[in-house]
């Protein structure tokens, strides 16, 4: 008998000890950045790359490379996900025109 009580003491231990796991994974696979990824993505780096650099799983990038071309098309099918300015362009304030 209290061998039995303790293996289902063990195991709503380990039940609850994983419930918040599985939470904070849940959360932290919500709160990539896909506009980073994509920036990333249209530099000319690669999936894994860009995985490692952001801390992020690869399912996360093509998750995000997914939804942006979804978004794509979505708006017309005239953008693609390289059809954007490039990061360097669009940091280079001496590339865009003077609007003072």
């Amino acid at each position: 008998m209290k061998r039995k009580l303790s293996l289902v003491a063990s195991f709503a231990v380990a039940a609850t000890l994983s419930f918040p796991l599985s939470l904070s994974i849940a959360y932290a696979a919500s709160k990539v950045d896909c506009s980073q990824v994509m920036t990333e993505l249209q530099g000319g780096k690669k999936v894994s790359e860009v995985a490692k650099e952001m801390k992020i799983s690869r399912s996360s990038v093509y998750r995000c490379r997914r939804a942006a071309a979804k978004e794509a098309k979505a708006g017309g099918g005239m953008a693609s996900p390289g059809a954007m300015a490039s990061p360097a362009a669009m940091a280079n304030p001496a590339a865009a025109p003077a609007t003072h």
